[in-house]
């Protein structure tokens, strides 16, 4: 997601809010030590403006 995020050209911040997140918790994601509930992994989706299928596509 960290890719995804950076190849946009969005802040870790600026995506966070984008998600409805706080950046400490985008953070924790992006490390891998927190995972995202369904609902979360829509929320990125819809911020990246992709579907799900195309977000686990990219990963």
């Amino acid at each position: 997601m960290r890719q995804l995020r950076r190849d946009a050209g969005v802040s870790q911040e600026d995506f966070a809010d984008a998600c409805g997140f706080a950046r400490s918790y985008m953070s924790r994601i992006e490390r891998g030590t927190s995972n995202l509930s369904l609902d979360g992994i829509e929320r990125v989706a819809a911020a990246f403006g992709i579907s799900v299928g195309e977000l686990f596509e990219g990963l």
